[in-house]
């Protein structure tokens, strides 16, 4: 499933519509792209189901759902909320179709991450493209809204990775953990959201995902030519 967690620090003070629209169609794209990869690793590992019912496609749109991807972040804007907080529609997987459903569920489930990790390594290189070879600012339109998609596609991956239910951390973390505690901890999925609207209500999480953000961000700058 994919969740996303946008903090108020990583808003542009300010921003306008125009930046703001860019943005928000560039994260449902990455939104979309998310549960494609999971998608399509399931796929590769023997269970068709997302295939089957039309979500193996980069296409945002079988991807959004009503109450996370739209009327949820809405309130919160509305509301003057210190974060927004969404997601998208979660593509099915049926363990039992899995070829190695412990292992498969974990490969299913760090594709995501992996997928936005790649979106952002993307998106910076052509900031810096637009910046160093086509004479464009930071402050200008396109440069804006490319750092701060990267910004996003970052938090996607280090929020998602949280090995918390439903979170596709918690697969990773399920995987790794001896089989006499696997299904003790896979049943948590019952108490999901509520784990997770704990974590964020209480503060925890926010340090550990901004030193997540910045750790990647360092990581992808080297690989695209540098620091910033």
């Amino acid at each position: 499933m994919t969740l996303s967690l946008i903090s108020s620090s990583l808003v542009a003070p300010g921003m306008d519509f125009q930046t703001g629209a860019f943005v928000v169609a560039f994260l449902i794209l990455s939104l979309g792209i998310h549960e494609a990869a999971h998608a399509w690793v399931a796929n590769l590992c023997g269970d068709s189901t997302a295939k089957d019912m039309g979500r193996l496609t980069l296409n945002p749109i079988p991807h959004i759902d009503p109450l996370m991807t739209i009327l949820l972040p809405a309130v919160l804007i509305l509301s003057g909320s210190g974060f927004i907080f969404g997601g998208a529609k979660p593509v099915p997987v049926l363990y039992s179709r899995l070829r190695q459903p412990a292992r498969d569920m974990m490969l299913v489930a760090l594709a995501g991450p992996i997928s936005n990790i790649l979106i952002a390594i993307v998106l910076l290189l052509a900031t810096k493209i637009l910046v160093y070879t086509g004479g464009m600012s930071m402050g200008q339109l396109a440069p804006q809204v490319l750092i701060m998609s990267v910004q996003f596609n970052l938090l996607l991956a280090v929020f998602n990775m949280i090995p918390v239910p439903p979170l596709d951390g918690s697969r990773v973390l399920a995987y790794l953990l001896p089989s006499s505690l696997r299904t003790s901890f896979q049943a948590l999925d019952r108490y999901s959201m509520l784990l997770i609207f704990v974590l964020l209500l209480s503060g925890v999480l926010g340090r550990p995902i901004m030193a997540g953000i910045d750790l990647s961000y360092t990581f992808i700058d080297g690989l695209t030519g540098g620091v910033w």
